[in-house]
């Protein structure tokens, strides 16, 4: 009699459950991508930023964002410059063990620049995160957003849509 393995169907379980919070949870990469969501645009707005919380199991970098909804993908930081906040890119957020690292409004975020069109509320934009670990071997996660209103704050939205 042949014996099913239950840790694939687990997964495919957490998963589904995923979806409903919208969560993903990345195994493979050791990382935890949580409440991810993508700023809506107007239109011929150029760009718009992404949120979420990333934790991961073993000390780590995010490195880099790549996504098809944008000519550039950026990783950046708001912080205070001469008393005056200002936006920079960085090379990478470190991603310390078991600690949850934000990317919110006011503080680190993901830009997307040069858009590919138009992002209304609830649609759903596709990211892969490049990850370093200590050794330095990079994992690809990833992760769809769920675009929010303008008027978003870090708090999640009302209601939530199906995964694709």
């Amino acid at each position: 009699m042949n014996k099913i393995s239950i840790k694939p169907l687990a997964a495919v379980f957490a998963l589904a459950l995923a979806g409903f919070s919208h969560s993903v949870l990345a195994q493979d990469a050791g990382l935890s991508v949580q409440d991810a969501w993508v700023r809506a645009t107007v239109p011929n707005q150029h760009a718009t930023g992404v949120f979420m919380r990333l934790t991961s199991a073993a000390p780590g970098r995010l490195v880099a964002v790549e996504s098809q909804a944008a000519k550039h993908v950026e990783v950046h930081e708001m912080a205070m410059q001469d008393n005056v906040m200002k936006m920079r890119q960085v090379p990478g957020i470190d991603l310390p063990a078991g600690q949850a690292v934000e990317l919110k409004p006011g503080g680190y975020h993901v830009m997307l620049i040069d858009l590919a069109g138009q992002i209304a509320p609830g649609d759903h934009v596709q990211l892969t995160l490049v990850v370093e670990d200590a050794s330095r071997q990079q994992r690809r996660v990833p992760v769809d957003a769920v675009a929010r209103p303008l008027n978003a704050a870090a708090a999640p939205a009302a209601g939530h849509g199906h995964g694709h």
